[in-house]
């Protein structure tokens, strides 16, 4: 791609469809508690929308596990409500992309409901991945990540390949009906209108022939940071995205977003060859600690992976499967100004920043109560990881208790914090000082300027600990991580996470100056 695209430095906001607003009053967000906020979304800044899946689903992993992909789950609406969602995101110039998920299917779709009354070796089974146990031995050794090993056992014997839950049957990509299938809900959404779609797991698919035997594992039987792992990132997978791609060719000015854990930045690029995906999640930056040193290696090989590609780098500090920044950050008054400053940094970046619902509030995890636990990865551990529940609780509206304005009854699917009415929108949008305002700010400051819209990044010298570089316009940030107070850059201060003290910028703050201006 050589000509600029709608998403080269658009801002999207990822939403976590059952915890963003809740319309119905059942507890539970859905698409027209969407629609109610799409003024407060355009308000805030942003371009378009990432929405989590609200299709048919059991709800095994949080709408992930896919009873069937062209139609709305009641939990969350119908197809008039998303029709209505999407028209109104339109006609406030906001882009929506959904999440399609094709490298597995909930068990209670009907391809694999079909699969399990068939016989072994049947059409209906080659839509899956189903082996004999022979003896009770498993094909191999893989681990599922949700914990527990990826093959679960049926009635008749036969085991099947389930790299997540034993719910999420992983689907056959060497059946051509998969393809025809994905094609088919891609044309679906895409005739409706939407602007794209983020691909969810889109380094699986591809598995490798004979499903070969994981040659480490450690004492829990996971697969070690960097040791080989044969379930993802097969090559195989490239031709998949190729056909993803030449049906999006078919819908111009659309566009993908993988979800792509690589870590290897040579395989990563491959991804984002100019007949694959438009875009891919770069996560270095928020794996990186909060040094320095982390920091910028994080920002430098994320700018270098996607060099020569045509496309753009996506910034991302939070989503639905890690932990809150301001939480991993150190927590408390410490890492909500040190999300603040992180906020600021991901801001002024060249690419394509992605903003996780209630970043903007500083919200961070809350501890769930064990019984009120839903991520599949509390059983499926026996109780030893919790999960990703606490960076998925509702968001605070208004009020000063539950729910805080995000239903109407304080039973709310995940259960809400007692405080929270401080954190909230209603709370926020009174404090000039706020977490909310600074967003906002920032995002407007990014829409008056050029220069966010290249991918131009200078850096620039300064004392071990500061993290500074400069826009193509001159606009120069810079994060404080020495340790104390540092000069400002010359120029007019356009933005601070937190106030200048006596002339210089604070530790743990960031800053953005002009310095024409």
């Amino acid at each position: 791609m050589t000509d600029k695209q709608w998403w080269d430095d658009a801002v999207f906001y990822q939403i976590y469809i059952r915890s963003f607003a809740d319309a119905s009053g059942d507890g539970s967000g859905d698409l027209m508690g969407i629609k109610s906020r799409l003024p407060y979304l355009k308000g805030l800044g942003i371009d378009a929308l990432w929405i989590t899946p609200f299709y048919a689903s059991p709800q095994a992993d949080g709408g992930y596990d896919v009873a069937d992909p062209r139609t709305v789950d009641p939990l969350y609406g119908d197809l008039a409500a998303f029709d209505a969602m999407l028209a109104e995101a339109k006609r406030l110039g906001l882009r929506v992309t959904v999440d399609v998920v094709p490298n597995h299917s909930s068990d209670q779709h009907e391809w694999f409901q079909a699969a399990l009354k068939a016989a072994p070796g049947s059409p209906e089974r080659d839509r899956y991945i189903f082996r004999d146990a022979h003896d009770g031995v498993l094909p191999n050794n893989w681990p599922a990540v949700f914990g527990g090993p990826a093959w679960e056992r049926t009635a008749d014997g036969q085991v099947y390949l389930h790299l997540f839950a034993p719910e999420q049957p992983d689907i056959n990509w060497d059946n051509p009906e998969a393809a025809t299938d994905l094609d088919r809900t891609l044309r679906f959404w895409l005739d409706r209108g939407v602007d794209g779609f983020r691909i969810d797991v889109a380094h699986g698919m591809a598995k490798p022939a004979g499903l070969p035997d994981l040659p480490t594992l450690d004492a829990a039987g996971n697969v070690p940071d960097g040791a080989i792992d044969f379930r993802w990132d097969n090559d195989a997978v490239h031709s998949i995205h190729r056909g993803i791609r030449r049906t999006m060719d078919d819908y111009p000015d659309t566009v993908t977003v993988g979800e792509v854990w690589v870590t290897d930045r040579t395989r990563l690029a491959l991804y984002l060859r100019p007949d694959e995906l438009h875009m891919s999640f770069n996560f270095r930056l928020a794996e990186a600690a909060w040094a320095p040193d982390e920091l910028r290696v994080a920002i430098d090989e994320s700018i270098k992976t996607v060099d020569g590609t045509g496309t753009p780098t996506c910034w991302v500090l939070s989503n639905h499967d890690i932990s809150r920044h301001a939480t991993r950050y150190g927590g408390g008054k410490t890492g909500r100004a040190r999300a603040r400053a992180a906020a600021l940094l991901q801001l002024a970046l060249p690419g394509t920043p992605f903003i996780y619902q209630g970043d903007e509030l500083g919200l961070e995890d809350v501890h769930v109560p064990d019984d009120a636990l839903r991520d599949p990865t509390w059983e499926r551990s026996g109780h030893t990881e919790r999960g990703r529940d606490g960076c998925r609780v509702p968001i605070p509206w208004a009020g000063s208790a539950a729910p805080y304005g995000f239903s109407t009854t304080s039973r709310t699917w995940l259960p809400m914090p007692e405080g929270w009415g401080q954190r909230s929108v209603e709370q926020q949008e009174a404090d000039p000082a706020s977490h909310l305002r600074l967003y906002r700010t920032a995002l407007a400051i990014r829409r008056s300027r050029n220069a966010f819209g290249d991918r131009s990044l200078r850096w620039l010298d300064g004392p071990d600990g500061l993290i500074a570089f400069a826009r193509s316009d001159g606009m120069v940030c810079a994060l404080n991580l020495t340790g104390g107070p540092v000069d400002i850059p010359a120029g007019t201060v356009l933005l601070s996470s937190t106030p200048p003290q006596n002339g210089k910028l604070p530790n743990d703050a960031a800053i953005w100056v002009d310095p024409g201006a």
